[in-house]
């Protein structure tokens, strides 16, 4: 194979730089040069244009609504109006070819639910369906009715969301941001940052790994994973590292009857249809922040935690053929697993977008939106992130989101 041509950055001063070019940086570049046409110069720094071990390909590439929070709600509604309309919205950026078709899966979630938990399960349900989610909460009586494959014998029961929930195609949605902000003028390069200069409260300059020194009006953290690497640069910190998560894709010697929903057990583990396969992972609970390269798999996962589970939950999975397994990186925010979107209060061009704990992916549509209200307005206009801002960060105040898989 050829080795790229290295291709230096174009200018020596660019209004915006965005550390890390995957789904999150690239909606940020994509609404950011949409916005500005033309009027802003934004260079992205991705360090692997690969993407092969970038948290958006390694993803399993699926949206919700069910939420314990609101404005999670509300985010996840505005990526599933984006998924829907992706190919339309993108056609101007594919000319002559089709624009990426997200394959957008509408088969749901469905959440099991303990006897315990059932009051809690029921005031989600009723907070979802009050901003327009289609969520219900399914006893188990009628659980077993929708899904006869289902065992429900130990479910208070369960909460299914039947539209608006699903799965896609994570890098046709990161193609397809990153095409649109390169029509539209964004700059990528193939490189990393290495060191920043921050002076009189701003970072003025990057430094990268091939030498060059870039300043910059305002700096971007979008490094996913990285994050907390990127922010001890500028002398910041963000409670973000990485943490695995193991994915396996199976097949099953018995098929599970009708339209599979994502089902979600209580012990953590997912599990969904993908064709004539299947498609989990879970929640290990032994994970501890990886190291940033270290991508090793564990397949005893799947033997001695997964499969128990699937075959507890679904009878029909006693006879299961492991096809496929890989190991991804959570950007995973310790403190209470919900992004960190905003300005730092000290470097004050220092915007983080940052800490999604496993739903950046479907979180990048409406966070690089705000970023670039927040950027190009001092404000929101459209969906209110304040809660995400950093100032929660050193104050230690959580702001909590419990449903996290």
């Amino acid at each position: 194979m050829p080795i790229p041509t290295y291709h230096p950055p174009k200018k020596s001063r660019y209004d915006v730089v965005i550390v890390g070019g995957a789904a999150v940086g690239s909606s940020v570049a994509y609404w950011l040069t949409l916005e500005a046409q033309g009027k802003v110069s934004v260079l992205v720094v991705e360090r692997d244009s690969t993407y092969e071990f970038s948290s958006t390909a390694l993803s399993t590439s699926a949206i919700r609504q069910q939420y314990s929070n609101p404005i999670n709600v509300k985010i996840s509604q505005f990526g599933v109006e984006i998924i829907r309309s992706f190919a339309d919205r993108m056609a101007p950026y594919f000319p002559g070819e089709p624009a990426p078709d997200l394959g957008f899966k509408e088969y749901g979630y469905l959440y099991c639910c303990s006897p315990e938990g059932v009051e809690a399960a029921k005031e989600r349900v009723e907070m979802q369906r009050s901003l327009g989610a289609h969520t219900v909460f399914l006893e188990p009586a009628a659980l077993q009715v929708q899904f006869p494959w289902l065992n429900v014998d130990d479910l208070g029961g369960g909460s299914w969301g039947a539209e608006a929930e699903g799965w896609f195609d994570s890098m046709g949605l990161l193609t397809g941001f990153r095409r649109g902000a390169r029509a539209m003028g964004a700059e990528y390069i193939d490189n990393a940052v290495t060191g920043m200069t921050v002076a009189d409260g701003k970072v003025t300059g990057v430094q990268l790994a091939t030498g060059e020194t870039i300043a910059c009006g305002t700096l971007v953290n979008a490094a996913g994973p990285r994050a907390q690497q990127v922010a001890a640069m500028a002398g910041l910190s963000i409670p973000v590292a990485p943490f695995k998560r193991y994915s396996f894709v199976f097949s099953s010697a018995t098929p599970i009857p009708g339209r599979m929903p994502n089902v979600i057990d209580l012990s953590g583990t997912f599990v969904r249809p993908e064709g004539p396969l299947f498609l989990t992972g879970n929640t290990p609970g032994d994970d501890g922040p990886a190291d940033y390269d270290d991508f090793s798999p564990r397949h005893q996962e799947f033997e001695d935690a997964i499969w128990p589970a699937l075959y507890h939950r679904i009878p029909a999975f006693d006879a299961l053929k492991v096809q496929q397994a890989w190991t991804g990186h959570y950007e995973y925010n310790m403190l209470d697993h919900n992004g960190i979107v905003g300005f730092h209060p000290e470097v004050t061009n220092f915007m983080f977008a940052n800490g999604f704990s496993g739903h950046g992916l479907q979180q990048s549509p409406a966070t690089g939106r705000a970023v670039m209200e927040l950027i190009t307005y001092g404000g929101f206009r459209t969906l209110d992130l304040s809660p995400f801002a950093y100032d929660r960060i050193p104050a230690n105040r959580p702001f909590l989101e419990e449903a996290v898989i």
